[in-house]
């Protein structure tokens, strides 16, 4: 594990939480603990992604450059991700799709939060179906059996 914690600033924590609770939920992810009315964190199971004021006590600015990616175990988690952020106050920064310009299966959305926090979702190195193995046609058993009937044609002559 190389990052412990990610944490964005917010202006807002009550209204991020209102966010970031719709939209992780999307993913599995969801608030694990809060400092009201400072910081909410959000997980699966720890303390990974910060919503908060920043302690400078100045107002929340989004990284230029910045940007935080989810992971998504489907495409269509993906797919919700996107939906939700979107009807919650989120802006676009490209729908879902195939990203080849990454990798052929990388699939992925990104939004900002209200806050101007860029925000992606992806599911990668899930493939989407299968192909189905060919089968093996059964190998062909030695031609026993006539070999064993012409033996006791033999021993009856």
């Amino acid at each position: 594990m190389i990052l412990h914690h990610v944490s964005v600033g917010v202006s807002d924590v009550a209204r991020a939480g209102r966010f970031y609770d719709a939209v992780l939920a999307t993913l599995g992810y969801k608030r694990f603990w809060e400092i009201m009315p400072y910081a909410i964190c959000y997980g699966e199971d720890g303390y990974d992604f910060w919503v908060q004021i920043p302690s400078n006590g100045q107002p929340a600015s989004a990284g230029n450059g910045v940007h935080i990616a989810f992971t998504a175990t489907t495409r269509k988690a993906v797919d919700r991700f996107y939906e939700t952020a979107l009807a919650h106050g989120a802006s676009d920064e490209g729908p879902p799709g195939l990203r080849p310009e990454y990798d052929a299966d990388y699939y992925a959305a990104f939004v900002r939060d209200p806050d101007g926090n860029k925000l992606e979702a992806l599911c990668y190195g899930v493939k989407t179906a299968a192909k189905p193995k060919a089968k093996k046609a059964p190998a062909k058993k030695a031609a026993k059996a006539p070999a064993k009937k012409a033996k006791k044609k033999a021993r009856k002559k």
